[in-house]
């Protein structure tokens, strides 16, 4: 069985770094896989050293012949049997290079799409696929409230390839001149323009915070995308020096030693407004550190019914704070939690487990 997986672009993001853990152990886990990509990105040189059969296409237009016949040639010549995507615009473009095959098709869904077009393509693509993936259960009502139709939806929870995580470089700490004593939390998320992420609660916590912990820092790692996005970006920073804590938040924009980042920080917090399963928060419970989480579905899932993660409610800073406080007041909480979680997400969230399920769901479509 011969599968290949699809990307629209290959930037630094969830969904791109989940697809290389696939193609960088499928091979040793049973799973032959091929990889297209529809344009370029940070994350292009890692695909190609990958160890998977790689073809790199540049789509120019919306909807671009030109990819639909060279990814119909590619799955005619290497004899693919599944064609995997991730996204709307990849979707639909394998939908065409397959049209009159026996070839199958399996869409997963990783979040948050915000356009219309987008919700038109994927209604229209639903039927049309041989399997549709939603990351999490928590995920699926959110699917559905955009006019989806998730009968038949499948949940396949993403997977991380721990060895990704291993770092032995410099740390953080004294990258930012950051004392021994001092506790780092800290945030891994992009500035969407859409309302996903909330640094800003986790701002205006931190100036609650502070207040108590006067040797506590922040760090926040991640790009504004668009416009809003930096506009989100400067509205965080005003929280910070209104509240008269910049001196102890760290914007450090897009990070390509993610690793450093994960390990450097003592709590990860994830005060987000929309998720479907981050990989960041599964990098950080496969890294051994304690979580503080917005009480959204999704994260509920992701830490076992919030039993590996001290959970807030979701755009309260003040109940924020009071969590960020008793973490870090209280070191056997924290090692409690950092095990636990790391236990569970061996278990639940490694790249083994993942690529395990797509294998058996490959087979089903195929044998069907």
């Amino acid at each position: 069985m011969k599968v290949l997986h699809i990307l629209d672009s290959l930037s630094r993001a969830g969904a791109e770094m989940m697809v290389l853990d696939i193609c960088r152990n499928a091979l040793a886990n049973g799973l032959d896989i091929s990889f297209a990509a529809l344009g370029g990105g940070a994350l292009e040189k890692d695909f190609e050293a990958s160890g998977v059969q790689y073809l790199r296409l540049q789509r120019q237009l919306p909807v671009d012949p030109f990819i639909v016949k060279s990814l119909r040639n590619f799955i005619k010549k290497n004899l693919i049997d599944v064609v995997h995507t991730h996204q709307a615009v990849d979707g639909l473009h394998a939908y065409l290079a397959t049209l009159g095959t026996k070839v199958k098709r399996v869409l997963s869904y990783q979040g948050h799409f915000a356009d219309q077009k987008n919700r038109m393509v994927l209604r229209y693509l639903v039927p049309r696929v041989s399997a549709n993936i939603s990351c999490s259960k928590g995920l699926i009502p959110w699917i559905k409230d955009q006019g989806i139709d998730t009968t038949g939806f499948r949940v396949i929870y993403n997977g991380v390839d721990r060895r990704r995580l291993e770092y032995q470089g410099g740390s953080l700490r004294d990258e930012l001149n950051i004392g021994q004593d001092s506790v780092i939390f800290g945030m891994v998320a992009h500035f969407h323009p859409a309302p996903r992420k909330d640094q800003q609660t986790l701002c205006r916590a931190f100036v609650r915070t502070a207040k108590q912990l006067p040797d506590a820092h922040l760090v926040i790692v991640g790009k504004p995308v668009g416009e809003e996005g930096l506009a989100k970006l400067e509205r965080c920073k005003a929280v910070c020096n209104d509240g008269g804590v910049a001196d102890r938040v760290y914007f450090l924009g897009q990070r390509d030693d993610l690793s450093k980042i994960t390990h450097g920080l003592d709590i990860h917090v994830f005060s987000s407004l929309h998720e479907g399963l981050p990989i960041a928060l599964m990098e950080a419970m496969l890294t051994r550190k304690p979580l503080i989480l917005s009480d959204i579905e999704p994260h509920l899932e992701a830490s076992n019914s919030g039993e590996h993660a001290l959970m807030f409610r979701t755009q309260d800073d003040e109940d924020l704070a009071a969590k960020m406080i008793q973490l870090a007041t209280n070191d056997r909480l924290r090692n409690e939690l950092a095990d636990a979680g790391y236990r569970f997400a061996l278990e639940t969230f490694s790249i083994e487990t993942h690529i395990s399920h797509l294998k058996k769901l490959y087979s089903e479509i195929v044998d069907n």
